[in-house]
């Protein structure tokens, strides 16, 4: 969106889940809810963070409706001073869903984009029913991937209503950059054979699957070495237990956890590394496939959600099976072998780029509102 910015005025609403204990529970545990300022400018882009009744537990059940009445003194004050005439929201649930609310309130077309959360989320019932009566009410609904499309519109969504548009690189930030350069900045030797994962510490990213197949992997491939790059993520934090898998597999000489890194600092430690791998079990579309390869690596992924649509050639990488541990280390071993057409990787996600991507959102956004 902050693309779009550059075409249109854009004004960001992300309400904030509070309430009125939270203060409590922050003095055990002081990450707990950060609570922003309620009017921020980030890269001259106005945010607004109303804060809407969040109840722990069951109560969360009801964020979708808490956000949008939340959120309505906002677009109230918005729409009166002419400043919105649609409503772009991203994840069926809650924010699609309390989008749809809104636009129905304030007479305003909206759009919902579906991200890959939907497909979890589908598998709850009175998740599902809201999802779904969102997508309904929406003028229009985007989705990262064909496979994410098909899910929705095989629990009754319109398939008609649905527009697959794929997420993009911003290829100013990730770009290749000298290997043996990048590789003294982060002190790795220069024949060392260097894996990289990138993601949220989750279970759900796979880092461990990654790291179950390392001692295997080794006989081949003695100067292995696993860069993790990731921190804790609105799902949890697993490093204590990944730490310890490492530790308990005798890979500490192995293993690097980089911590999280800011996306403008992240082509230079892709440009150290020789192959990507993320073991994950759910995806939409995963940006961090484009941005690997906009620095020229070759992607080793699972067949889940989108990913077979973004490594669409095994001149890109390889799709394995999820679960199939024999099936991802042999894909690791072969993508550490092969001799890689790196500046045909590189050209790919040139291509796919947000500058597409964007025209195709403008023009749908266009046509909503010129009705």
């Amino acid at each position: 969106m902050s693309k779009v910015a550059g075409h249109c005025a854009l004004v960001v609403v992300s309400p904030v889940p509070w309430f009125p204990l939270q203060g409590l529970i922050r003095k055990l545990h002081p990450g707990y809810r950060p609570q922003p300022d309620l009017v921020e400018e980030q890269n001259g882009i106005t945010v607004y963070f109303p804060r809407f009744l969040a109840l722990p537990g069951i109560g969360r059940a009801l964020d979708g409706f808490f956000m949008a009445i939340c959120s309505l003194p906002v677009l109230l004050k918005l729409k009166n001073k002419s400043a919105v005439n649609l409503i772009d929201a991203h994840f069926a649930y809650p924010d699609g869903y309390a989008a749809s609310w809104l636009g129905l309130w304030l007479k305003l077309p909206v759009t919902i984009t579906l991200r890959g959360t939907e497909l979890p989320l589908s598998k709850i019932p009175a998740r599902r029913r809201r999802m779904l009566s969102a997508l309904a009410r929406a003028a229009r609904v985007f989705s990262v991937s064909e496979s994410l499309k098909t899910h929705l519109v095989g629990l009754g969504a319109d398939t008609n209503k649905i527009r697959v548009v794929g997420n993009g690189v911003d290829t100013t930030k990730f770009f290749p950059i000298d290997k043996a350069q990048a590789r003294k900045a982060l002190n790795i030797a220069a024949d060392a054979q260097v894996l990289i994962s990138v993601g949220g510490l989750v279970d759900r990213k796979g880092f461990h699957r990654v790291l179950e197949i390392l001692p295997d992997l080794k006989n081949n491939h003695s100067r292995l070495l696993y860069l993790i790059v990731g921190g804790a993520s609105p799902e949890g934090d697993i490093k204590a237990r990944l730490v310890a898998q490492v530790e308990a597999l005798g890979l500490t000489a192995d293993v690097r956890f980089l911590g999280a890194m800011a996306s403008d600092r992240l082509y230079q430690v892709l440009s150290a590394a020789d192959v990507f791998v993320l073991a994950t079990a759910n995806e939409g579309w995963a940006n961090v496939f484009l941005e690997a390869m906009a620095c020229g690596l070759p992607v080793v992924t699972t067949d889940v959600g989108g990913n077979r649509e973004v490594v669409c050639s095994s001149d890109l990488g390889i799709v394995v099976r999820f679960g199939d541990r024999q099936a991802l280390q042999d894909a690791v071993d072969a993508a550490l072998a092969a001799n890689w057409n790196r500046e045909a990787i590189i050209e790919y996600a040139r291509q796919n780029s947000w500058d597409g991507r964007v025209e195709i959102l403008l023009s749908e956004f266009n046509n909503l509102v010129n009705v």
